[in-house]
């Protein structure tokens, strides 16, 4: 008995020195970023590991949030996000309702592909892409950018929405069909309002992935006025001289804030899209 609380406690002090691990990994940069944001140009280069600067100091978020095209930025990765993620759920979920409801030759094989075109980067795409919307005229414009936004979004929301839509009895289709609805009209007027969390949290979790997209709008948006928040920062590279890190490092920041704040006010959608949009199938 004795050994086998020995291996327990054990297990459990292995799990959160994985879980400390991870914390430090992924929260170290971030709290690096969030320490140089807060200091004078006199502590940006002390060698000194300190997180806490001698001296904090928010003038360096006063400085961006003054900068004329940082809230055009903003304004162009919300307007980016929710372009995505809007068309991403309008062109999944008669997908994922036709994968979980319909019996067709393939259905198990194309569900696969859809996830296997998640696979692919954007990056190998995003040239050929370039080419061929610089020859339609296409080069430059939020519309291309987000239909580019849209297919890259389309195979994970399928895939999380198809876990919703098959947690409806499809009973209820069948009923409503019986009462006249066609398959379209069963689809809209009494399966979708039913998954409504689910495509709520699809559509949080679209849209904080499209916020934070930097290949596709790097490539095909060369225009200032047009950049995203991701794009910008790095165009403050360019406008702030490069012994700037801490306004560069209070710019990041600020970019960070809204993905953070939707992620925190809204885990437990996400979470649930993740497990019972993502694992079922």
């Amino acid at each position: 008995m004795k050994s086998r609380k020995a291996q327990n406690r054990l297990g459990d002090a292995m799990t959160y020195l994985v879980f400390l691990f991870a914390l430090l990994f992924f929260g170290g940069p971030l709290l690096w970023l969030l320490s140089l944001s807060i200091r004078t140009q006199q502590e940006i280069f002390i060698t000194s590991l300190r997180l806490i600067p001698e001296d904090p100091t928010f003038e360096n978020y006063t400085e961006v949030l003054y900068t004329a095209q940082f809230s055009v930025f903003l304004i162009n990765s919300l307007k980016l996000a929710l372009a995505g993620s809007i068309g991403a759920l309008v062109v999944s979920a008669p997908a994922a309702y036709a994968f979980s409801r319909l019996t067709f030759r393939g259905n198990k094989l194309f569900l696969v592909g859809v996830l296997g075109l998640q696979m692919i980067s954007p990056l190998v795409v995003v040239i050929p892409l370039y080419r061929y919307f610089d020859r339609l005229n296409l080069v430059d414009s939020h519309f291309s950018t987000a239909m580019v936004y849209i297919a890259i979004l389309i195979p994970l929301a399928t895939w999380m929405l198809k876990g919703f839509f098959d947690g409806v009895p499809p009973a209820l289709d069948e009923a409503a069909m019986v009462d006249g609805c066609t398959r379209f009209g069963a689809f809209r007027r009494v399966t979708l309002p039913l998954i409504l969390p689910g495509l709520t949290s699809t559509f949080v979790l679209t849209a904080i992935l499209a916020w934070g997209e930097f290949v596709v709008p790097y490539v095909l948006l060369s225009e200032p006025s047009l950049f995203p928040i991701s794009i910008g920062i790095l165009n403050f590279q360019g406008n702030y001289a490069s012994n700037s890190t801490n306004v560069l490092a209070a710019g990041g920041v600020l970019a960070m804030l809204p993905a953070i704040a939707t992620f925190v006010i809204l885990q437990r959608f996400i979470v649930r899209a993740l497990t019972s949009g993502a694992i079922k199938g």
